[in-house]
């Protein structure tokens, strides 16, 4: 059974169930109430289970926090292109369109992601967010801006997006990368522009997340 056929929105909505993120309560997300529930779900409707875990259907604190940095400083992005890298739920897009960007995109490899960004746009009012997939194999698109939340969760997935990064970069795009202290993150050559406490989706304690400025 193919795994990249379109997701029905009503699949998400089924399996998730609207929330306000703690640091980001002016938008409202379709997150797991049961991730092995979803996991049953995910894997019932595309007939394999699936490889990754569901990051669509959560709001990282990384995410999180470089959503209220745009929504307090909307300069960041107002009257600009952006593009959400990595956009799992879409909650960075979202809150780049409520702080209004003139053109939102978004990028991830997961169809379930593609669905989850467009169902949370509903949501939020805000006009239709389009999802690529895939783009670390290409050279970054043309915009004003790139934002990025949580994407050096590991080793692998840094050393791939970390170049990205900075190509995009030297095309001319600020770009914005919002960490919740993982290892992986060069921080000494970056530039911090804001931290937050954030409660942590894994857990009970709460995470310093930072939002860092490619320089």
């Amino acid at each position: 059974m193919p795994t990249d056929r379109a997701v029905p929105a009503q699949f998400v909505r089924d399996h998730t169930r609207p929330e306000r993120p703690s640091l980001v309560p002016e938008v409202t997300l379709h997150v797991a109430a049961d991730v092995v529930a979803l996991w049953e779900a995910i894997e019932s409707e595309r007939g394999v289970a699936p490889t990754d875990p569901p990051f669509w259907a959560a709001a990282w604190p990384g995410g999180q926090a470089l959503a209220r940095h745009v929504l307090d400083q909307p300069g960041v992005v107002a009257g600009r292109s952006v593009l959400d890298l990595g956009a799992g739920s879409g909650l960075v897009a979202i809150a780049a369109a409520l702080a209004g960007a003139a053109r939102v995109g978004a990028s991830d490899i997961d169809p379930f992601s593609h669905t989850a960004v467009a169902v949370n746009a509903e949501a939020n009012g805000v006009a239709p967010i389009a999802v690529l997939g895939d783009v670390l194999g290409e050279e970054p698109p043309v915009v004003d801006v790139v934002l990025a939340g949580d994407v050096c969760y590991d080793r692998v997935m840094s050393e791939r997006v970390l170049p990205w990064l900075e190509a995009a970069r030297a095309r001319g795009a600020e770009v914005l990368l919002g960490d919740p202290g993982r290892p992986y993150v060069p921080v000494d050559r970056l530039e911090r522009v804001a931290m937050f406490d954030v409660p942590d989706t894994e857990g009970p304690q709460v995470r310093r997340a930072t939002v860092w400025r490619l320089p």
